[in-house]
């Protein structure tokens, strides 16, 4: 009787510290999650001021800075970070900002009067360094998902997670188009 009793002491105590251990993987995820966050908006306080900056100069691609400012407000708009699905749409439309964004940049090299605009240049400076900092935050939180979900998926980790309603996370992927090789011809 015992030994059944230190037994089933001993599964408790593996099981509470394999749920610790899953909570505190969910949490670094969730965490890095609220990191790329944060410089998304960081890129989202920072956009309008771009946006203004090359309405003066570029009438011709009103329906791009439309588009832009339309995927801003998307992206600011709050999600549940604990839905996977909601998290994935949620990359996908900063993604698809980051798409337009780069479009833009490279339009403004069509622009000599704004392309050496010094309030243009300085903003276009913050920007890179907000993409920087954007994808340090993606690269910490694709390391916590790949945590979390190894953990969540392995047995006995993958009962404790059903039990306890801790799910896999997505992956912050980039887009097809970002992935597509680039012409350099097409810019020259």
């Amino acid at each position: 009787m015992e030994k059944l009793l230190l037994g089933l002491t001993l599964i408790f105590i593996v099981a509470y510290l394999w749920y610790v251990s899953l909570v505190k993987k969910r949490n670094t995820a969730l965490e890095a999650l609220s990191g790329i966050d944060v410089q998304l908006a960081k890129r989202a306080d920072l956009v309008p001021n771009i946006l203004k900056i090359a309405k003066r100069f570029m009438d011709h691609e009103k329906s791009l800075l439309t588009e832009i400012t339309e995927l801003r407000t998307q992206l600011s708009s709050s999600y549940t970070k604990t839905d996977p699905k909601a998290v994935k749409e949620h990359l996908a439309q900063a993604e698809r900002l980051n798409d337009k964004m780069g479009t833009l940049m490279v339009n403004v090299e069509n622009y000599p009067e704004l392309k050496s605009d010094n309030t243009m240049l300085q903003a276009m400076q913050t920007y890179n360094e907000v993409e920087a900092h954007i994808s340090a935050a993606r690269r910490f939180y694709n390391s916590a998902v790949s945590e979390l979900n190894t953990a969540v998926e392995i047995f006995p980790g993958s009962i404790i997670a059903s039990m306890a309603n801790i799910k896999v996370m997505p992956f912050y992927e980039v887009s097809e188009s970002a992935k597509a090789p680039v012409d350099a011809a097409e810019y020259l």
